[in-house]
């Protein structure tokens, strides 16, 4: 009956909407569906304007997606909303079954694990405060005790903030030191300070991609790919994101117009199937191509 088949389709689009990582396995054993109809209701919510993520090996849907944003503008709370919300419930001291649903549904809708900390969560709401009002006034701000991964240092940095991402997770900035555009997770600040200084730097900020084979960069490379049944249904399947590039050339034959931020992931996806794919456009990509050949021909010498 269509009423069970919209009632499934509702029960699996609410559960990629949740606050949670979900693998294909987890998904089609907690829906009791096959793995077949799992990709068919992809496809179909695709078809409705759904944006579908996939970051192996969970799936789950953007909330950025037409259909959110409508409802976003009746009953969606900022983050920093959300987190006072929270906060107040907390501070009542009511532990009331209404209460506790209330804080349930917060933390569905919400990724509020911050919220797990008082101090830590004051500071974090305090820092995301602080960078919103800078982007907006298009003033620098000083990132005290930013901790390092990859340098393993813990420094003050000095930044001109100018884009927010991934849930407000993560600032986009132009560092005033090394004149680079670097991306900062608000996890990792101690505090933020707005200074009393302008934006010097417009012209230098760029935004950072992430291409449908999860690699990111400021740069893009068209790559046009023309490939066989099998090529297309694991591009697909394994990166969906890819799907809104492909169109069907005859009924053997489909093309990939594809931008991609580094020629490393979209070049393991052809040289796993390099018989059933054709480089037809990118003389950079076929370059690289070329050399990864080479390489591996003297491997096996």
């Amino acid at each position: 009956m269509r009423h069970d088949k919209l009632e499934r389709e509702l029960n699996l689009l609410l559960m990629l909407t949740e606050n949670h990582n979900y693998t294909v396995e987890d998904i089609c054993d907690r829906q009791q569906i096959s793995r077949r109809n799992f990709y068919y209701y992809l496809n179909f919510f695709r078809d409705a304007g759904f944006k579908v993520e996939h970051h192996k090996p969970f799936y789950r849907i953007r909330k950025d997606s037409p259909f959110f944003r409508k409802i976003d503008e009746i009953v969606h709370f900022t983050e920093d909303e959300a987190i006072t919300l929270r906060r107040i419930l907390d501070q009542t001291g009511d532990q009331s079954l209404q209460v506790e649903r209330l804080r349930r549904k917060l933390d569905q809708l919400y990724d509020l694990r911050i919220l797990n900390d008082l101090e830590l969560r004051e500071t974090q709401a305090h820092n995301l405060s602080t960078i919103y009002e800078a982007i907006k006034l298009q003033q620098t701000v000083r990132l005290v005790g930013y901790s390092s991964p990859h340098s393993d240092t813990i420094s003050d940095r000095i930044v001109e903030p100018f884009l927010l991402m991934n849930g407000n997770e993560e600032v986009r900035c132009y560092e005033i030191s090394s004149k680079m555009n670097k991306t900062f997770k608000l996890s990792r600040m101690q505090n933020v300070e707005l200074l009393d200084a302008q934006w010097e730097n417009q012209a230098q900020h760029r935004q950072i991609y992430t291409d449908v084979f999860m690699f990111s960069g400021e740069q893009q490379w068209k790559v046009v790919l023309r490939m066989g049944r099998l090529s297309t249904a694991v591009l697909r399947e394994e990166y969906p994101k890819a799907e809104k590039y492909i169109e069907q050339l005859d009924d053997h034959h489909w093309q990939a117009a594809i931008l991609v931020c580094s020629f490393v992931g979209i070049s393991r996806f052809v040289m796993g199937l390099f018989e059933d794919i054709e480089v037809v456009e990118c003389d950079e990509f076929k370059d690289f191509m070329r050399t990864r050949i080479n390489l591996l021909n003297l491997k096996t010498i």
